[in-house]
């Protein structure tokens, strides 16, 4: 299906998805066309499923990341998926197992969107806050 040659291509391309295939080429000792195939072949196949920019969120004024836990008190998960997936705020969104049922990921301006964020989220259930300090990877 894949080998070591597909997983240092998706290594690199994981690092800077715009490496040109020269590049990619010249670490692999593959020609860039051999290279596009590969990449051809790793998205038919799925493995490879669309490509993303990094953002420096910081630099656009929103310096507030803030990770919530959804206790659901409704059955509304449809309603409430729908809420999270059309809200801008949400930069990630996981249904989980154990404490909780729900862990959000939101990139903030300030404390006002914090908090009218949370005040939506109490149609569906209560939360738990907790505000990232630093990054460390």
């Amino acid at each position: 299906m894949f080998d070591e040659i597909d997983l240092k291509i998706i290594e690199m391309l994981k690092i800077n998805s715009k490496m040109p295939l020269k590049e990619i080429g010249e670490v692999i000792h593959l020609t860039p066309q051999g290279v596009s195939n590969r990449i051809i072949r790793l998205q038919n196949l799925g493995i490879i499923t669309g490509y993303t920019i990094c953002i420096n969120n910081a630099l656009l004024g929103k310096n507030i990341i803030a990770y919530i836990t959804i206790f659901m008190k409704t059955t509304k998960h449809d309603k409430l998926i729908k809420f999270l997936q059309s809200n801008s705020l949400v930069d990630e969104a996981h249904k989980i197992s154990g404490d909780g049922c729900y862990l959000l990921k939101i990139i903030c301006l300030n404390m006002d969107e914090i908090n009218s964020f949370l005040d939506c989220l109490t149609e569906f259930g209560t939360y738990r806050l907790n505000l990232s300090t630093a990054s460390i990877k």
